[in-house]
């Protein structure tokens, strides 16, 4: 019986063997009959398959590969994209495009760099905590890159509108430096508010913060805030500029510096007036360098011995004189006209303008115009009057300096 069951187990060894014996025989010539590609496209499934950390090897490849592409579309939207532009740009006769193009260049770039990061990221498998902190990353950096561009754009525009303001003389240059500030603070301000929102974090507290410390700010800049706004006004009016001669209130002067703050003259007496801006705004300024033209005013007397006709003769010769003078505006009223019968003299008046709105340059034509009107009351045998005064002495005192009988005056004891 036992030697029954001993023959059994090694007929059943010996088939097994021979199974396993004809399945190699059968996947041998398959092996061999496989091509070097597809011998490669195994392992290559095989490696894509292998696992590093939480992702397979396929996905970190990918990873890289993004990653790899990202940097090199970002340097073709730098030398190819922005080049290509700048050379349009060229073109064209504006300023602002040039310049636009320069200071949005790297935050473009920068556009390009974070959104490549981020899908490269998102082809990982990461856990919960870290893709929902990745997606943050990504809002708020996506968020500042856009604000920086619009920091850079607006730094471009202030400066080409100052540089117009400048060329055109226009008040609003002075201010064009702090414009420039208030807006940069502006897109900061709005831009660190939406990134914390976008974060998740509530900022209405800080909201309701930034208005009690505001009102707080405000009264206690209450004239700092009024001076700024008057001259605010007063760069728009335009009443006046640095260098012109005028006259605020009771204050005369050359205007030194106009300030956010306060505005400066430089009296006759060389003494500094510090005016504030909020008081410049309600007071009547008289800037006598934005006139025109000067007014001249002269009153010439000759003696009473003068004739009519030699009045008529010297009065035209007068005219002749303002006629021909190239200094005097000719387009302007003139007068020269015998006025009054004075004290003293016989009066002509003369009235003309300087064709010069600089007051040394009037008193230059003023003082040719008098020697020329000099000259032609001499020439005509007249003589200037100057004051004089005739006494009258009647009774015995008349006749006694008459006869020459006046007594010397008493001595002094």
């Amino acid at each position: 019986m036992w030697a029954q069951d001993t023959n059994g187990a090694e007929k059943v060894t010996e088939a097994a063997a021979a199974v396993s014996a004809q399945q190699h025989a059968t996947q041998a010539p398959d092996l061999a009959q496989q091509s070097t590609l597809e011998q490669g496209m195994d392992w290559a499934r095989e490696f894509l398959l292998w696992r590093f950390g939480e992702n397979e090897a396929g996905r970190w490849l990918g990873f890289f590969i993004v990653l790899l592409a990202t940097v090199i579309l970002r340097r073709v939207v730098i030398v190819v994209v922005f080049a290509f532009l700048k050379k349009l740009a060229k073109r064209t006769e504006s300023r602002f495009d040039d310049r636009i193009l320069a200071a949005l260049q790297a935050p473009a770039s920068s556009i390009v760099l974070v959104v490549g990061t981020f899908t490269a990221f998102t082809i990982l498998k990461l856990p919960a905590e870290w893709d929902l902190r990745l997606l943050f990353a990504f809002k708020a950096a996506l968020m500042v890159v856009v604000f920086w561009c619009f920091m850079r754009a607006t730094d471009v525009i202030s400066d080409v509108l100052t540089e117009v303001a400048k060329e055109k003389d226009l008040g609003i240059a002075t201010f064009a430096p702090l414009l420039k500030k208030t807006a940069r603070f502006f897109f900061i301000v709005i831009g660190a508010i939406l990134i914390i929102q976008n974060l998740g974090y509530s900022v209405s507290s800080l909201l309701a913060g930034l208005g009690i410390g505001g009102l707080a700010v405000a009264l206690a800049a209450q004239d700092t805030l009024s001076n700024f706004f008057g001259s605010i006004v007063v760069a728009v009016d335009r009443p006046m500029k640095v260098g012109d001669f005028v006259t605020i209130g009771s204050n005369s002067g050359t205007v030194e510096e106009v300030g956010l703050r306060s505005t400066r003259l430089r009296t006759r007496e060389r003494t500094l007036v510090t005016i504030p801006n909020k008081t410049m705004a309600n007071e009547v300024i008289e800037n006598f360098s934005a006139i025109p033209r000067r007014r001249i005013e002269v009153t010439i007397g000759v003696t009473y011995d003068t004739t009519a006709d030699q009045m008529e003769t010297v009065l035209a010769d007068l005219r002749k004189i303002l006629a021909d003078e190239p200094m005097v505006d000719q387009a302007e009223m003139q007068v020269v006209r015998f006025s009054d019968f004075g004290a003293s003299s016989l009066d002509i008046r003369i009235i003309y303008y300087a064709n010069t709105s600089d007051f040394a340059g009037s008193l230059e034509v003023r003082e040719k115009v008098n020697l020329k009107l000099m000259r032609a009351v001499l020439a005509r045998g007249l003589s200037f009057a100057f004051p004089t005064q005739t006494l009258y002495f009647e009774g015995e005192v008349a006749r006694k300096i008459a006869a020459g009988r006046v007594p010397p005056p008493a001595a002094s004891p």
